[in-house]
């Protein structure tokens, strides 16, 4: 009740408006008007989540849809969670979140997460925020897929006793800002970055991160931690771009 007259008396004194509209919003800094005009990753490929073109209802009893890329090749990551796909609303938020910290902007990515994941999450042992190189780290100030982490663990039931491996694999090399390269060289400019400090024998994990676009990141560290015995990795993040240009 103290927490709550609390929170009440700091929202009159200092409020928040909408990041989108400007308009005062009570809860978080984001409207319930601007949140539903986010678009919802709704028909994608099941193991990578890229965005694919939508069916008829009816064929939704077909099974698993899959993109060429899967079918060709797949990833070493077992699925991929991401609720939202990665438009220009969207990456003003992710910007406003990894440029300008605020704790109620962490709050908020979790918030937006949880009302578009599934009601029942898929079971996992360990989650594993993406870790930035110690120089990133110190230029940022912050990870901000340990935040997403500590967040979804505080608010969602079922996180609450699954362990938070923050420290279990460090990225050992810098390496080149990922936006403005193409795939090839994503994936490249990831090969050896990642080491685990333990095995992970017959774990279940989810890596935690903000956005996929080619999935490099993920895989390179899904490959590692494969190496080291895990039993199934997913990744769990906020938004999923569409297929990049080749």
């Amino acid at each position: 009740m103290v927490n709550s007259w609390r929170q009440m008396l700091l929202d009159g004194l200092f409020p928040q408006c909408c990041l989108f509209c400007g308009l005062q919003c009570r809860k978080e800094p984001l409207c319930s008007a601007c949140r539903g005009e986010l678009q919802l990753n709704k028909d994608c490929c099941s193991r990578c989540a890229l965005p694919l073109a939508s069916i008829n209802q009816q064929h939704d009893s077909l099974g698993p849809r899959y993109c060429g890329h899967c079918l060709r090749s797949s990833p070493h990551f077992d699925a991929v969670l991401a609720p939202y796909l990665y438009d220009e609303q969207f990456a003003l938020l992710i910007q406003r979140w990894k440029y300008q910290p605020d704790p109620k902007l962490a709050k908020l990515m979790a918030a937006l997460w949880l009302y578009a994941a599934p009601a029942e999450l898929p079971a996992v042992d360990l989650l594993l925020p993406v870790p930035l190189h110690w120089r990133k780290l110190l230029q940022r100030g912050f990870n901000q897929a340990l935040q997403l982490c500590q967040e979804l663990q505080q608010h969602h039931p079922a996180l609450r006793s699954t362990k938070l491996a923050s420290r279990w694999c460090r990225r050992q090399r810098s390496t080149l800002a990922q936006a403005g390269l193409n795939a090839k060289a994503r994936q490249g400019n990831l090969a050896g970055a990642f080491t685990l400090s333990r095995g992970c024998d017959n774990l279940r994990i989810a890596i935690v991160d903000d956005v996929m676009t080619t999935g490099a990141t993920a895989n390179a560290l899904a490959r590692c931690l494969k190496e080291a015995g895990a039993h199934t990795v997913q990744l769990w993040c906020l938004a999923r771009t569409p297929a990049p240009p080749d």
